[in-house]
């Protein structure tokens, strides 16, 4: 049986959006993971200033409670929630989600908006759209937008073969996306379309179909025209106002509004239609966050990479991957959470292998490139005298060798020739080898004796090169293993101290959790009731069950007794 869920007297912040970072809150997953009943979730979207928080408030039966704004700064940052009992579903749990307005002017940071949306339609059973004024081309456009996102978001969620344990994880890719209800603020307009009067939903649908030119939205529609609910001076203090004192119209249409969600939103399911818990929104929280801060991860050494100026030296190219590929890792785990098994930093290290391996490439690209110009300006004195038959006398070999060890000199000189330097110096030095060997032959102060001589020299110096081009390339993939081998040690570490910062917030939790319990246990008891007190005492011996097997996590030394993945 679903135990009741607890007393939660105001929201709190589920997702919170820091300067761009979104990370989810402790405190609300552990609220969450108490929830062992099925979960009703409704999430409010749209522009800010719409009066999303106001209608959150009325489905929590409250009149306080999300932050309204009564100025033009907008107050919800990040995706807030409540959870109320459910009003008509017993034995259920209705999750109020709020997020913050899109298109606020403090902001600046479209994908992050597409993430706030996004995280939206995926932890909600019901959608609800807020706008102002009428259903117009930008608000149809953004919704697409994100849609459109949304189905390339591909993640781990619980399926119907985990129904026996929540935590349970399947590896079968999985998207959900809810019903959806838009509510339109402040409209003005006549309900007509053609000069025939149609009713809400048709003006939705009308909205929608005029879009003929995207893809199908997959909703089950549903609209709600609300006029605006008080005069203009008095829109500022709506959280103080009476019922009495809002309009009548808008009174009805928030009255109906409010009887649909609870009558028609449906509890969240997952892959097989198994219904979603608490504990499992926690967990699909989670997951949904951090594989959105994999990506963003990838960002932070994508941007930093970019900021090289190919070619640059297999040296330069290690200390940039190095430093980004770890802030890369610092801005995960900043806004991970239980990451434990490692799974979604070895798919970013995965990403940020293979974004290297291109940057690798571009480099190397570059450097080839560079070179095979550079050697023919400094070679292009040489032929012209060439041409010119500068060599073509007694004592022009001598010459010509000359001119040659000073061509090498000066190309060895140039800097920021990059990791191919040598290996198109090899192929150059190759193809000269001909010139080289037709001007030795002419030379008619070299007698046969020498001419061998010079020939073996040639061939000496050409070795000496070879074994230099294959020098560079065993100290650079050296130097790449050494690097390798230190950036798993770190991402190891980091692993390790997040892990131990996580199981130690555990405990603290798992050991108020027990004092709670002990606390109500001999209430229970005070007031006469045994057979309560006696499930409290199970409760609790499931609880240090719980702490205890957690504990066998971390070792004598304090380090965690866990199987990493390898990483690299």
């Amino acid at each position: 049986e679903a135990k009741p869920p607890y007393v939660m007297e105001s929201p709190v912040c589920l997702i919170e959006n820091i300067d761009g970072t979104l990370r989810v809150v402790q405190e609300a997953t552990e609220y969450l993971m108490r929830i062992n009943q099925p979960v009703v979730v409704v999430a409010v979207v749209g522009l800010y200033r719409t009066g999303k928080s106001y209608l959150m408030n009325k489905l929590a039966g409250k009149r306080k409670g999300f932050a309204l704004g009564a100025t033009v700064q907008s107050k919800t940052k990040g995706i807030w929630m409540w959870c109320v009992p459910h009003p008509v579903k017993e034995g259920h749990t209705l999750v109020l989600l709020d997020t913050e307005g899109l298109g606020d002017v403090e902001k600046d940071d479209q994908k992050n908006n597409a993430w706030i949306f996004s995280l939206a339609i995926l932890l909600s059973s019901t959608l609800v759209y807020k706008s102002r004024g009428t259903i117009d081309n930008q608000a149809v456009e953004n919704l697409q937008y994100v849609t459109e996102l949304t189905e390339r978001i591909k993640v781990k969620a619980p399926s119907a073969s985990s129904a026996k344990d929540d935590d349970a994880e399947d590896a079968q890719f999985v998207q959900f996306f809810p019903s959806f209800v838009w509510a339109v603020r402040d409209f003005t307009l006549q309900l007509q379309i053609d000069r025939r009067q149609v009713n809400e939903d048709q003006y939705l649908e009308h909205a929608l179909t005029l879009k003929k030119n995207h893809a199908t939205i997959d909703y089950n529609l549903k609209c709600f025209i609300f006029e605006t609910p008080a005069p203009p001076e008095k829109m500022a203090h709506l959280e103080s106002m009476t019922e009495s004192e809002l309009s009548p119209s808008f009174q009805a249409v928030a009255f109906d509004f409010c009887n649909y969600i609870f009558k028609e939103s449906s509890v969240k399911k997952v892959k097989g239609g198994l219904p979603v818990t608490g504990r499992m929104l926690s967990h699909l929280a989670k997951t949904y966050v951090e594989t959105i801060a994999s990506g963003e991860g990838l960002q932070v050494c994508q941007r930093g990479m970019q900021g090289l100026t190919f070619p640059v030296s297999m040296e330069e190219m290690l200390n940039a991957h190095r430093h980004w590929d770890s802030q890369a890792t610092k801005t995960f785990m900043s806004r991970s959470f239980k990451e434990d098994s490692g799974e979604y930093l070895k798919t970013l290290v995965d990403a940020i292998n293979k974004e290297y391996a291109s940057f690798l490439l571009r480099n190397e690209d570059m450097s080839e490139k560079v070179c095979r110009q550079l050697l023919p300006e400094l070679s292009e004195d040489m032929a012209n005298k060439l041409k010119n038959g500068f060599y073509a006398k007694p004592g022009g070999y001598e010459l010509y060798c000359s001119d040659h060890d000073n061509l090498v000199a000066e190309y060895r000189k140039r800097p920021k020739k990059g990791v191919k330097a040598e290996e198109v110096l090899e192929n150059f030095l190759k193809e000269k080898s001909v010139e080289s060997n037709s001007v030795l032959q002419a030379d008619k102060n070299i007698n046969e004796k020498e001419r061998k001589i010079h020939e073996e020299k040639v061939k000496a110096a050409m070795l000496e090169q070879e074994k230099k081009a294959e020098e560079q390339k065993r100290l650079e993939l050296e130097r790449t293993l050494q690097d390798e081998r230190r950036s798993q040690e770190e991402k190891l570490q980091m692993m390790r101290e997040k892990m131990e910062e996580d199981l130690k917030s555990q405990k603290k939790e798992a050991e108020r959790a027990v004092e709670c319990k002990l606390k109500e246990k001999k209430d229970l008891l005070e007031k006469g009731f045994k057979n309560k007190a006696e499930m409290m005492s199970r409760e609790i011996e499931n609880l240090r069950a719980e702490r205890h097997k957690e504990e066998n996590c971390i070792n004598k030394y304090g380090v965690l007794n866990v199987n990493l993945p390898y990483l690299i």
